[in-house]
């Protein structure tokens, strides 16, 4: 265990927690980039299994707004998979090549539900993918309640011929939130696939929302302090945006709720890092609404400022991934 912030800074390369960049230095030996894709899926909380609307926070492009040119809403109905993809690759290459002289990325499957078909597409889909020589990791967003036992085989072939990772839209472990947030999953669900996947030998990533309606700070932390003893290997902590469009954003308008300030923001950042274990990879600490959608907080828009802030605040008091973590 980590015993003071300068040893932590020493450990992590001059941060306080175990980020995302630590990380894929000491596993690929550099900074690799990723490349948000649209596999042209939906969701079954949009196309009327589980309900039309969407989570309430989720904009119509389904958290993919940086991803590539999206396929047919319909899978069934993308005959040219592979040169969609290959297209969108090839782009997003090009849109990178500006930061990075790197020639490896990580291939983001972003927007909406990213396992939501059958086995055969997705291993259509994502196999191309993952055998191209400059692919170093598949990253696929999906839900709990969208991995079967076949779709959880097909990715543990798939992991053995590169890194897998598939990231979890938890947000809350709190029930009355998930309903208000029409997450339309039990924390039960969620528990299950974590366990599976753990026993596939996936490697796992969770998404957390602080700032939500309703949620307090002891209720933001429990949250943390549940994952921080479960099987995931990292984690993204995003802050609440109010995007144009959505239901959150219609409610906001009639019913204004509590935005968090940056400095409460921040606050709230160090204290569920302080709670989750030192191994645990921290992927993001905050988030990119898209400006031209934003309704609140537009502090928000200015990613340096706030990732600056936050660190400053770890330095302030003295703090560190891990500090206040307890291992059962």
């Amino acid at each position: 265990m980590i015993s003071s912030y300068s040893e932590a800074l020493q450990r992590w390369n001059g941060k306080p927690y175990y980020s995302l960049n630590q990380y894929l230095q000491e596993h690929f030996g550099e900074k690799i980039y990723k490349i948000a894709l649209d596999g042209g899926f939906t969701c079954p909380n949009r196309d009327g299994t589980l309900g039309n609307r969407g989570c309430i926070f989720c904009s119509s492009g389904g958290s993919g707004e940086f991803s590539g040119a999206r396929l047919s809403n319909d899978v069934s109905l993308s005959p040219d998979i592979s040169a969609n993809i290959r297209s969108q690759l090839e782009a997003g290459k090009q849109l990178i090549s500006k930061k990075y002289t790197g020639h490896r990325f990580i291939a983001y499957f972003q927007a909406f539900t990213n396992t939501y078909a059958s086995a055969d597409y997705l291993e259509k889909l994502y196999m191309p993918v993952i055998a191209r020589p400059e692919t170093a990791v598949l990253s696929i967003a999906t839900r709990p309640d969208c991995l079967s036992t076949e779709i959880i085989d097909l990715l543990k072939r798939l992991n053995q011929i590169k890194p897998v990772w598939i990231e979890l839209g938890l947000q809350t472990i709190h029930e009355d939130t998930s309903r208000f947030i029409r997450r339309d999953y039990t924390l039960d669900v969620f528990i299950d696939a974590l366990h599976r996947l753990q026993e596939a030998g996936i490697e796992t990533i969770v998404h957390t929302i602080l700032g939500l309606p309703g949620e307090s700070k002891d209720d933001i932390l429990e949250t943390h302090r549940f994952l921080a003893q479960q099987p995931i290997q990292g984690i993204k902590l995003q802050l609440l945006h109010v995007l144009r469009g959505t239901d959150l954003d219609t409610l906001y308008r009639v019913r204004p709720f509590h935005i968090l300030t940056l400095e409460e923001y921040s606050d709230l950042i160090i204290r569920c890092i302080e709670v989750l274990p030192p191994e645990m990879v921290i992927h993001r600490i905050t988030g990119d609404g898209p400006k031209q959608l934003l309704t609140a907080p537009l502090w928000s828009g200015h990613k340096k400022q706030v990732l600056n802030t936050i660190h400053h605040s770890f330095k302030t008091c003295g703090t560190w991934q891990g500090r206040m973590y307890t291992p059962l």
